[in-house]
């Protein structure tokens, strides 16, 4: 084995968890999400040379992300990048009458928007800081302030609903 290789499983290796994590928020579907984490390390580990020391598991994560998006277009070539990143309808069927706990929290984020799904992700479950979110999703740091601000509230919003729906104040 060679020192490169050691070098990155080493590095990257230890991310594993978060990149299927992330993979799976994004294609909310847990088979995509290994054949996602699968094709992010392999271009990780072509790009490693090229990875410049800074936070691994955000370089990882940006990875995860453009591995996604590029699994979206191939399914459907006709997508711009307004579908791919555009905010998702609710439809009534959305809500289920559940009680809170972590099954519902996870259901509930699953269901938000693509652009705030993965800032709160990322910063709440991944624990990255803003800057290597900017990054990630090539956004202005302000824009994720904005968007994880935007659902948080939309978050508590939802939860909010279920808990009076289970509560029979509804």
């Amino acid at each position: 084995m060679s020192e490169r290789t050691r070098r990155f499983q080493a590095v990257m290796l230890p991310h594993m968890n978060a990149a299927y994590s992330f993979a799976r928020y994004l294609a909310r579907d847990p088979a995509a999400a290994e054949d996602i984490v699968q094709d992010a390390y392999l271009n990780a580990l072509r790009g490693f040379d090229g990875w410049r020391g800074d936070s691994a598991k955000a370089w990882l994560l940006t990875i995860v992300r453009n591995c996604y998006l590029a699994t979206l277009v191939a399914q459907r070539p006709d997508l711009t990048a307004e579908d791919v990143h555009g905010p998702a309808e609710d439809t009534p069927e959305d809500i289920l009458i559940r009680r809170h706990d972590a099954a519902l929290v996870r259901q509930e984020i699953d269901r938000l928007p693509e652009p705030f799904r993965e800032v709160l992700v990322l910063r709440e479950l991944e624990e990255l800081s803003y800057k290597e979110i900017a990054g990630i999703v090539q956004t202005p740091i302000g824009t994720v302030m904005s968007r994880l601000a935007r659902a948080r509230t939309m978050l508590g919003d939802r939860l909010k609903v279920m808990e009076q729906i289970a509560g029979g104040q509804v």
